[in-house]
Protein backbone atom coordinates (compact mmCIF):
# COMPACT_ATOMS: atom_id res chain seq x y z
CA UNK A 1 0.00 0.00 0.00
CA UNK A 2 1.28 3.45 -0.98
CA UNK A 3 0.29 6.62 0.86
CA UNK A 4 0.60 10.14 -0.54
CA UNK A 5 -0.85 13.55 0.34
CA UNK A 6 -4.26 13.75 -1.28
CA UNK A 7 -3.30 17.17 -2.64
CA UNK A 8 -0.97 15.44 -5.13
CA UNK A 9 -4.04 14.32 -7.08
CA UNK A 10 -5.17 17.89 -7.76
CA UNK A 11 -3.02 18.38 -10.92
CA UNK A 12 -4.52 15.21 -12.40
CA UNK A 13 -8.07 16.32 -11.63
CA UNK A 14 -7.37 19.80 -12.97
CA UNK A 15 -6.02 18.39 -16.22
CA UNK A 16 -9.08 16.22 -16.78
CA UNK A 17 -11.21 19.23 -15.93
CA UNK A 18 -9.50 21.23 -18.71
CA UNK A 19 -10.02 18.42 -21.23
CA UNK A 20 -13.71 18.28 -20.30
CA UNK A 21 -14.01 22.06 -20.62
CA UNK A 22 -12.72 21.89 -24.19
CA UNK A 23 -15.18 19.11 -25.07
CA UNK A 24 -18.23 20.68 -23.42
CA UNK A 25 -18.50 23.33 -26.12
CA UNK A 26 -21.33 22.46 -28.49
CA UNK A 27 -24.88 21.21 -28.26
CA UNK A 28 -24.56 17.44 -28.47
CA UNK A 29 -25.43 15.05 -25.63
CA UNK A 30 -21.81 14.58 -24.51
CA UNK A 31 -21.26 18.34 -24.25
CA UNK A 32 -24.45 18.80 -22.25
CA UNK A 33 -23.52 16.01 -19.85
CA UNK A 34 -20.01 17.35 -19.36
CA UNK A 35 -21.47 20.76 -18.53
CA UNK A 36 -23.47 19.08 -15.75
CA UNK A 37 -20.39 17.20 -14.55
CA UNK A 38 -18.25 20.33 -14.47
CA UNK A 39 -20.89 22.23 -12.51
CA UNK A 40 -20.83 19.53 -9.84
CA UNK A 41 -17.04 19.25 -9.85
CA UNK A 42 -16.75 22.97 -9.14
CA UNK A 43 -18.76 22.48 -5.95
CA UNK A 44 -16.48 19.74 -4.53
CA UNK A 45 -14.35 20.58 -1.48
CA UNK A 46 -10.84 19.61 -2.56
CA UNK A 47 -9.34 19.79 0.90
CA UNK A 48 -7.94 16.47 2.02
CA UNK A 49 -5.44 14.51 4.02
CA UNK A 50 -3.72 11.27 3.05
CA UNK A 51 -4.59 9.02 0.13
CA UNK A 52 -3.91 5.33 0.73
CA UNK A 53 -3.92 3.17 -2.35
CA UNK A 54 -5.03 -0.39 -2.92
CA UNK A 55 -2.63 -2.70 -4.73
CA UNK A 56 -4.14 -4.14 -7.90
CA UNK A 57 -2.61 -5.91 -10.95
CA UNK A 58 -4.04 -3.35 -13.40
CA UNK A 59 -1.70 -0.63 -12.13
CA UNK A 60 1.04 -2.07 -14.36
CA UNK A 61 -0.85 -0.78 -17.41
CA UNK A 62 -1.04 2.73 -16.01
CA UNK A 63 2.57 2.88 -14.80
CA UNK A 64 4.17 1.70 -18.04
CA UNK A 65 4.62 3.83 -21.13
CA UNK A 66 2.02 2.40 -23.54
CA UNK A 67 3.85 0.20 -26.07
CA UNK A 68 0.72 0.01 -28.21
CA UNK A 69 0.04 0.91 -31.81
CA UNK A 70 -2.73 3.38 -31.06
CA UNK A 71 -2.07 6.89 -29.81
CA UNK A 72 -2.64 7.89 -26.21
CA UNK A 73 -3.68 11.01 -24.35
CA UNK A 74 -0.14 11.39 -23.11
CA UNK A 75 -0.56 14.46 -20.89
CA UNK A 76 -3.27 12.83 -18.76
CA UNK A 77 -1.44 9.51 -18.53
CA UNK A 78 1.78 11.28 -17.52
CA UNK A 79 0.16 13.06 -14.59
CA UNK A 80 -1.66 9.94 -13.37
CA UNK A 81 1.29 7.56 -13.80
CA UNK A 82 3.13 8.55 -10.56
CA UNK A 83 -0.15 8.14 -8.64
CA UNK A 84 -0.86 4.59 -9.82
CA UNK A 85 -0.06 2.73 -6.59
CA UNK A 86 -1.74 5.34 -4.39
CA UNK A 87 -5.13 5.32 -6.12
CA UNK A 88 -8.13 3.61 -4.42
CA UNK A 89 -8.56 0.70 -6.84
CA UNK A 90 -11.59 -1.55 -6.43
CA UNK A 91 -13.87 -4.02 -8.18
CA UNK A 92 -17.36 -4.29 -6.74
CA UNK A 93 -19.03 -6.99 -8.83
CA UNK A 94 -19.81 -10.50 -7.62
CA UNK A 95 -17.74 -13.36 -9.00
CA UNK A 96 -18.83 -14.91 -12.30
CA UNK A 97 -18.37 -18.57 -13.22
CA UNK A 98 -17.82 -17.61 -16.88
CA UNK A 99 -15.04 -15.14 -16.01
CA UNK A 100 -13.66 -16.01 -12.56
CA UNK A 101 -10.53 -13.84 -12.92
CA UNK A 102 -12.31 -10.69 -14.06
CA UNK A 103 -11.69 -8.93 -10.75
CA UNK A 104 -7.94 -9.28 -11.29
CA UNK A 105 -8.06 -8.01 -14.85
CA UNK A 106 -10.03 -4.81 -14.44
CA UNK A 107 -10.61 -2.21 -11.75
CA UNK A 108 -11.44 1.44 -11.24
CA UNK A 109 -10.15 4.15 -8.95
CA UNK A 110 -12.56 6.90 -7.96
CA UNK A 111 -11.24 10.26 -6.78
CA UNK A 112 -14.58 12.09 -6.53
CA UNK A 113 -17.83 10.45 -5.43
CA UNK A 114 -19.96 9.33 -2.48
CA UNK A 115 -17.23 7.03 -1.11
CA UNK A 116 -14.21 8.63 -2.77
CA UNK A 117 -11.39 10.67 -1.19
CA UNK A 118 -13.11 13.85 -2.40
CA UNK A 119 -16.73 13.56 -1.36
CA UNK A 120 -19.67 14.34 -3.63
CA UNK A 121 -23.24 13.04 -3.68
CA UNK A 122 -23.77 14.43 -7.18
CA UNK A 123 -20.80 13.46 -9.34
CA UNK A 124 -18.13 10.77 -9.67
CA UNK A 125 -14.76 11.08 -11.36
CA UNK A 126 -12.21 8.31 -11.70
CA UNK A 127 -10.17 5.99 -13.90
CA UNK A 128 -11.09 2.58 -15.26
CA UNK A 129 -8.37 0.17 -16.40
CA UNK A 130 -9.18 -3.07 -18.25
CA UNK A 131 -6.46 -5.52 -19.24
CA UNK A 132 -6.05 -6.98 -22.73
CA UNK A 133 -8.43 -9.66 -24.02
CA UNK A 134 -11.10 -8.86 -21.45
CA UNK A 135 -14.85 -8.66 -21.92
CA UNK A 136 -16.57 -6.37 -19.42
CA UNK A 137 -19.99 -8.06 -19.54
CA UNK A 138 -23.41 -6.49 -19.97
CA UNK A 139 -24.04 -4.04 -17.14
CA UNK A 140 -26.04 -0.92 -16.38
CA UNK A 141 -26.51 1.74 -13.70
CA UNK A 142 -28.92 4.60 -13.01
CA UNK A 143 -26.14 7.20 -13.27
CA UNK A 144 -25.43 8.92 -16.57
CA UNK A 145 -21.88 8.01 -17.55
CA UNK A 146 -19.22 9.50 -19.80
CA UNK A 147 -16.01 7.67 -20.64
CA UNK A 148 -13.00 9.54 -22.01
CA UNK A 149 -10.59 7.06 -23.62
CA UNK A 150 -6.98 7.77 -22.64
CA UNK A 151 -5.21 4.71 -24.04
CA UNK A 152 -6.18 1.58 -25.93
CA UNK A 153 -8.69 0.95 -28.70
CA UNK A 154 -11.61 -1.21 -27.63
CA UNK A 155 -15.10 -2.22 -28.77
CA UNK A 156 -18.04 -0.55 -27.02
CA UNK A 157 -21.58 -1.88 -27.40
CA UNK A 158 -24.82 -0.19 -26.35
CA UNK A 159 -28.37 -0.47 -27.69
CA UNK A 160 -27.22 -3.24 -30.03
CA UNK A 161 -24.63 -1.04 -31.75
CA UNK A 162 -20.90 -1.82 -31.51
CA UNK A 163 -18.27 0.83 -32.24
CA UNK A 164 -14.49 0.73 -32.01
CA UNK A 165 -13.45 3.70 -29.89
CA UNK A 166 -9.87 5.03 -29.99
CA UNK A 167 -7.98 7.28 -27.55
CA UNK A 168 -9.54 10.71 -27.43
CA UNK A 169 -13.08 9.41 -27.86
CA UNK A 170 -15.90 10.35 -25.50
CA UNK A 171 -18.60 7.71 -24.96
CA UNK A 172 -21.95 8.57 -23.34
CA UNK A 173 -24.04 5.93 -21.55
CA UNK A 174 -27.48 7.29 -20.62
CA UNK A 175 -29.17 6.15 -17.41
CA UNK A 176 -29.86 2.40 -17.26
CA UNK A 177 -28.61 1.69 -20.78
CA UNK A 178 -26.96 -1.74 -20.94
CA UNK A 179 -23.42 -1.58 -22.29
CA UNK A 180 -20.38 -3.81 -22.87
CA UNK A 181 -16.68 -3.15 -23.40
CA UNK A 182 -14.20 -5.56 -25.00
CA UNK A 183 -10.44 -5.18 -25.32
CA UNK A 184 -8.14 -6.98 -27.70
CA UNK A 185 -4.32 -6.83 -27.60
CA UNK A 186 -4.22 -3.47 -25.80
CA UNK A 187 -5.37 -2.67 -22.28
CA UNK A 188 -7.93 0.10 -21.99
CA UNK A 189 -7.38 3.16 -19.76
CA UNK A 190 -10.25 5.63 -19.55
CA UNK A 191 -11.43 8.43 -17.31
CA UNK A 192 -15.09 8.27 -16.37
CA UNK A 193 -17.73 10.50 -14.85
CA UNK A 194 -21.11 9.77 -13.31
CA UNK A 195 -23.96 12.17 -12.62
CA UNK A 196 -27.51 11.72 -11.39
CA UNK A 197 -27.98 8.72 -9.10
CA UNK A 198 -24.34 8.17 -8.16
CA UNK A 199 -25.23 6.15 -5.05
CA UNK A 200 -26.54 3.02 -6.81
CA UNK A 201 -23.78 0.71 -7.97
CA UNK A 202 -23.50 -0.77 -11.42
CA UNK A 203 -24.92 -4.30 -11.80
CA UNK A 204 -24.64 -7.07 -14.36
CA UNK A 205 -27.67 -7.28 -16.60
CA UNK A 206 -27.03 -10.45 -18.62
Amino acid sequence: MTSIPLSKTIPAIDLLYRHFERRQTGFDAVARELSTVLTHLRAVDYQGGILEGNTHPVTQYLKDEPPYKSQSITDVLAVFRPLADALPWRFSYSARTDSPSLGNRMAWAELVGPKAPYHSDHVCLGLTVIGPHVRYPEHAHPAVEVYYVLSGTARWTAKGITKTQPPGAYILHPSNVVHVMETEDEPLIAAYTWSGDVQTLSAYSD
